[in-house]
């Protein structure tokens, strides 16, 4: 797989080196902007840059480089800032191709990015992985690929579409473009040197590239087994205490601002209060929804989050530029505005704001306003693609049932008591006979509750906290609590068919009626119901199942909010305008059923990913994930 177009430093060296001679006249020359020089920490005005080749030849005064051809641009005394590189992040959580999120990232600003699409990894295995990455390499956005390193994210305790061995692992790191390994979340695997984790990570040091790594946890002699095992990375710190330890230790600590992980105020202290150096120290969004693309940008978005919490814009360009091109080793590419690198310039009138008026990409400008000026080629998927969400069945109601295993032993107990008694026995009184019934009916009574375990979610975070519940029992059947707040919540295999399908509980959503469904559910995106009832689950599992997956909220048997994603269940198939309108639509139905959380639905994705603590839910049921074990729902 190649890239198509891009020149290499070598096969135009010696043009560049005539540009600044003089010898040779550029193709482009900016003038007069003030240079954000990410390497002295400057900020140098009245700067000309001069591009061939599409890389940069000089930078300084460039008349020299201007001849009848050359195309001169500007810069009116705007910043130049080098393009912004995002250093981790999923094309897939955009729920756009890498086409349609290549543009929106463009006219943000973001000129390359490194993408781990272990999401449709775990829905097609190497065959989703080369579609993305293949489609990625026609791009004007420089795509790099990590090669997914966890599929399935935990083995044994869910079901996902594909499998990833070391050997796929070690073919993919040949691929041209891929950067290295991808976020290794088998984090106690590594530590307790699992086979097939040692081999992908020793694979990826053999090739000479990066282990990217996501450790969600505070146990410091794990961290240091992590780190000394390979893994360079980590974008699960969520406080100020973590990310110290990391950047002590000389992890690579990734700051990450997305659309629900919201990380830069707490984490960034690290750089405004501690003082640390930030030269090992980047700037990420992992998960971005496209409204948040549209309204608030996206790498660019998060290094504004980073000034202003205090950092100066220089350093925070410095975390999103050339402190990112290092760690993946494309420094000799990518970063900076310096002779030899690529032209990825970013013309910007206020670094508080960091939203370019204008962007170039490999020395053309690719977006102007906020807006694409040039043609992007189209990809298509192939038709397999698009059939990714295989039930055994249509779903019904009754499927949607949890049976209290604790309410049926007593159902059992009291019949076997009945039966034990002698029938008509002389000696039993009328008085203690009608005893003996009205004691059986208070034990029934009294048990028509049971404890169970219940996810609990916690507001932009990609955390979660164990809790439990009381919850009635009617009819043997656990049911919901609206009024604890408590829903039931469904995980049904999406891949091959089999028909199976877990029941658990989940709270913190604060629906009032309805429910809601997805087939972006982490990581092994299966099938993800939620709901105050039964029917309304049905009736949104099997619209999903109908339309190749996607996003769902309903309410008594009508469909308020439909984001289709037929592309492996993941991804939509329309432009980034459409998609934006439905996911407020989509939006609007989650608030309209009562919830007021941030982002739900991308929290409700991630409740099924059985690798960040403390409790989950998978197709094959609850999982602990302080123990990585199945645990019971009713207690």
């Amino acid at each position: 797989m190649e890239r198509t177009s891009r020149r290499e430093l070598y096969e135009v060296s010696g043009t560049l080196a005539k540009v600044a001679l003089g010898q040779a006249k550029a193709e482009l020359v900016i003038q007069n902007g003030t240079l954000v020089n990410v390497y002295s920490g400057e900020l140098i005005e009245h700067t000309d840059v001069a591009i061939a080749e599409g890389r940069i030849a000089f930078v300084g005064k460039a008349e020299h480089a201007i001849g009848p051809d050359t195309k001169v641009l500007d810069a009116a005394g705007r910043y130049l800032v080098p393009g912004l590189l995002d250093g981790h992040m999923h094309v897939e959580s955009t729920m756009m191709t890498v086409t349609e999120f290549a543009k929106a990232a463009l006219a943000k600003g973001t000129t390359a990015v490194f993408m781990d699409p272990h999401e449709i990894a775990n829905v097609f295995g190497n065959e989703g992985v080369a579609w993305m990455h293949e489609e990625g390499q026609q791009l004007p956005l420089k795509v790099f690929t990590t090669y997914p390193s966890c599929v399935p994210a935990a083995e044994g305790l869910e079901d996902a579409g594909a499998e990833l061995e070391v050997a796929d692992i070690e073919a993919g790191l040949k691929w041209e473009g891929v950067a290295g390994l991808g976020e290794v979340m088998n984090f106690p695997g590594v530590v307790y040197n699992d086979p097939k984790m040692k081999g992908e990570i020793e694979a990826t040091i053999r090739a000479g590239k990066t282990v990217t790594g996501h450790f969600p946890s505070d146990d410091p002699l794990m961290l240091q087994a992590y780190i000394a095992s390979g893994v360079t990375s980590d974008h699960e710190t969520v406080t100020r205490e973590q990310g110290l330890a990391r950047v002590r230790l000389g992890m690579n600590l990734m700051i990450r601002e997305g659309s629900a992980w919201q990380d830069v105020k707490e984490v960034i202290k690290v750089v405004t209060e501690d003082h640390a150096p930030t030269h090992n120290i980047t700037l990420v969004t992992d998960d971005v929804y496209p409204q948040t693309l549209v309204e608030k940008g996206h790498i660019n978005h998060v290094v504004r989050r980073a000034i202003e919490e205090g950092v100066s814009p220089v350093t925070a360009i410095q975390m999103a530029t050339i402190n990112t091109a290092r760690y993946f080793n494309k420094e000799r590419d990518l970063g900076a505005i310096t002779p030899g690198k690529c032209a990825d310039i970013l013309l910007i009138d206020d670094l508080q704001q960091m939203v370019p008026s204008a962007v170039i990409a490999d020395g053309t400008v690719v977006a102007e306003q906020g807006r694409i000026v040039v043609p992007f080629p189209v990809y298509e998927y192939p038709e397999k693609a698009r059939k990714s969400v295989k039930l055994a069945r249509p779903l019904k109601a009754e499927d949607f049932r949890l049976r209290s295993k604790r309410a049926a032993s007593l159902e059992t107990a009291a019949s076997a008591e009945a039966s034990a008694r002698p029938n008509g026995a002389a000696s039993a009184s009328a008085e203690g006979a009608a005893g003996t019934s009205a004691g059986v009916s208070a034990s029934t009574q009294a048990e028509s509750t049971t404890r169970v375990q219940v996810i609990r979610i916690i507001e932009n975070s990609a955390r979660t906290a164990g809790g439990t519940a009381e919850l009635p029992v009617k009819d043997g059947i656990i049911q919901p609590d609206v009024e604890q707040d408590v829903l039931l919540l469904a995980c049904i295999e999406r891949h091959k068919g089999t028909g199976g399908l877990s029941l658990a509980f989940a709270s913190g959503f604060q629906l009032k009626a309805g429910a809601v469904a997805s087939t972006v559910a982490h990581d092994s995106h299966n099938l993800l119901v939620m709901g105050t009832n039964e029917a309304d689950m049905a009736l949104a599992a099997n619209k999903l199942a109908e339309c190749g997956g996607g996003m769902i909220a309903v309410k008594d048997g009508r469909v308020l909010g439909l984001v289709e994603m037929p592309v492996a269940g993941l991804m939509s198939d329309k432009p980034l305008e459409q998609v934006v309108e439905e996911v407020r639509g989509l939006e609007a139905a989650w608030k309209e059923l009562g919830c007021p959380v941030h982002a739900p639905f991308m929290t409700f994705s991630l409740i099924a990913l059985p690798v960040i603590p403390d409790l989950r839910i998978s197709n094959r049921g609850l999982v602990d994930v302080t123990t990585f074990q199945l645990t019971a729902v009713e207690l």
